[in-house]
């Protein structure tokens, strides 16, 4: 049996709303990243931008599992000889928490054009508010 591959004219684009208050990060952005994929969809097939939309929401109040706060570094080289900036999970979260949702999420989308296209349609808020009420999106739960 052929895969049945789908035309790019065939997709419609849909828009979800996750809200990531008291959900633990890896599992939370690994689901993201499924529905960002386009593998929700009966007629997923590999290589192909679905145009699915994610929107995330409260992603400051995200819950971490273990010392990750303290323990987990991330790393920053400006391109001068010693130049190596580091910082821990909580500045990074106290700092811009929509950054480290959206740093896990390109962790888990393939290393390619696709992966890059498909990161630019996650949109991370810190808090509850969100600019896309127009789209009407679909509220998910995990």
């Amino acid at each position: 049996m052929k895969t049945k591959w789908i035309k790019p004219s065939e997709i419609e684009e849909s828009w979800y709303q996750v809200d990531a208050e008291q959900q633990i990060l890896g599992r939370l952005v690994s689901q993201i990243a499924f529905l960002l994929l386009g593998k929700n969809d009966v007629r997923f097939v590999p290589g192909i931008d679905f145009r699915n939309y994610v929107i995330v929401t409260n992603a400051q109040k995200v819950a971490f599992t273990g010392k990750k706060l303290e323990q987990k570094m991330y790393y920053h080289h400006t391109g001068y000889t010693g130049h190596l900036k580091t910082a821990t999970l909580a500045e990074k979260m106290a700092k811009n928490p929509e950054d480290v949702m959206k740093a896990s999420v390109k962790g888990m989308l393939p290393s390619n054009k696709l992966g890059r296209n498909l990161l630019k349609h996650l949109k991370v808020y810190a808090s509850s508010e969100h600019d896309h009420q127009a789209q009407k999106p679909e509220i998910v739960v995990f």
